[in-house]
């Protein structure tokens, strides 16, 4: 998992209410057990016609937010089925951060465990920030982990909280797998006394 320490990028507003992970990514697209290749079909009934062709007016189909790596969301976001492949769609788009009022739990937590930055603050920041994101790939926002930072094109900073364990993982690229991996010595030396003293097993 790539480490995420700071983030300067495009913020696209979507400030829709209760986007659930079918409109993320419809269950026709839930076949795979690939992280990579979701990306294309990210909010894919609201980016295309019943044709397969874009409509122009959806967001991330506007050429000034194709780039975008924030997404400033209305309330509630990603509640609905506890689908994993919702943030993998989102993370193979290339959206690494996602600010809203308020996530569903297993949607929350599932961002972390796939690099995406999920940050919660009250209306009246988000309502900035949706202002910010509105001015197009010219307002660019810095997203800064370390700090719990979010400055705005502006130069207005908005401070944000996030749990202490997710942030050391987020800050050092480390999924369930890489936790483990952290303690190798350790399993590595249990594995050798174990071999050790129960060499019939």
């Amino acid at each position: 998992m790539d480490k995420f320490q700071k983030l300067h990028g495009i913020a696209a507003p979507m400030p829709l209410v209760n986007i659930d992970t079918d409109m993320i990514i419809p269950k026709v697209f839930l076949k795979t057990i690939k992280r990579s290749g979701l990306g294309v079909n990210l909010f894919d009934e609201m980016r295309y016609d019943r044709q397969g062709n874009e409509i122009p007016d959806f967001v991330l189909n506007k050429p000034q937010y194709r780039d975008a790596e924030i997404l400033v969301a209305g309330d509630n976001f990603g509640c609905g089925s506890s689908r994993e492949h919702a943030p993998w769609a989102i993370a193979d788009f290339g959206i690494k951060c996602v600010i809203s009022t308020s996530f569903a739990d297993i949607f929350f937590s599932n961002c972390f465990k796939n690099g995406i930055l999920p940050i919660i603050l009250p209306q009246d920041q988000i309502d900035i920030l949706m202002a910010d994101a509105e001015k197009g790939a010219n307002a660019r926002m810095t997203v800064d982990l370390e700090s719990q930072e979010i400055t705005t094109s502006d130069g207005e900073v908005i401070p944000f909280e996030v749990d202490a364990f997710k942030k050391h993982c987020l800050l050092n690229g480390l999924d369930d797998i890489g936790l483990t991996m952290e303690k190798q010595g350790a399993i590595e030396s249990f594995e050798a006394k174990a071999a050790t003293q129960r060499p019939w097993v």
